[in-house]
């Protein structure tokens, strides 16, 4: 009795630290990928999804803004958090300042927001002084009314607010749809972990 003792209790405890190491492990990482950018969908990027990258960045064309035509293929060689917004939508509203605050923090080279406003075209001006007054300037205007919503249709935007952040090759890494606190922790980091 005393041998079987001496020799089941370490066995006991050695199975409960592996349990107990299991157990741990799962919790803290997701899918096993400890780099996953998952971890930064917390907060106000609760909603982040990666279920469409990998997507490739849409050819359509939009307004510039010194009213050039341009595309989101454009800004192939740059990280770009695309943003698409109107002055009718309270949460766009809401979060424009806070994206304003993210590209003046960590706009570069190598990265860019870019607030493509989807108002009517009737409504331009509007929507030019309503980001100039959310923003203090920071962000540049880009325009893309319903009658030139390709843009929009080929992002995969299903209402507004939506975000779709594409790597420099103009892949899709992730989107959220609806209003998020970009200048976040979260926000801030899943930026830094991106360009990285």
């Amino acid at each position: 009795m005393p041998r079987l003792v001496k020799y089941a209790l370490p066995v006991m405890i050695l199975g409960l630290i592996a349990a107990v190491s299991f157990a741990l492990l799962s919790a803290t990482s997701k899918g096993g990928n400890s780099g996953s950018l998952e971890k930064y969908a917390a907060g106000s990027l609760s909603k982040l999804d990666l279920s469409e990258a990998g997507k490739t960045v849409s050819e359509a064309t939009f307004e510039g803004p010194d009213g050039e035509v341009t595309s989101l293929a454009a800004f192939k060689g740059k990280t770009t958090l695309v943003n698409f917004w109107a002055t009718w939508c309270g949460p766009c509203e809401r979060e424009m300042p806070s994206l304003a605050a993210l590209e003046a923090e960590r706009g570069s080279d190598d990265f860019q927001v870019i607030a493509i406003s989807v108002d009517a075209a009737e409504d331009k001006d509007y929507a030019i002084q309503r980001l100039e007054e959310l923003t203090g300037g920071v962000l540049d205007f880009y325009f893309a009314p319903p009658e030139n919503w390709d843009v929009v249709y080929d992002t995969g935007a299903r209402g507004f607010p939506t975000t779709v952040i594409y790597d420099a090759e103009g892949v899709e890494i992730a989107r959220l749809s609806g209003e998020a606190a970009w200048d976040s922790y979260e926000a801030v980091g899943l930026i830094d972990a991106i360009t990285n």
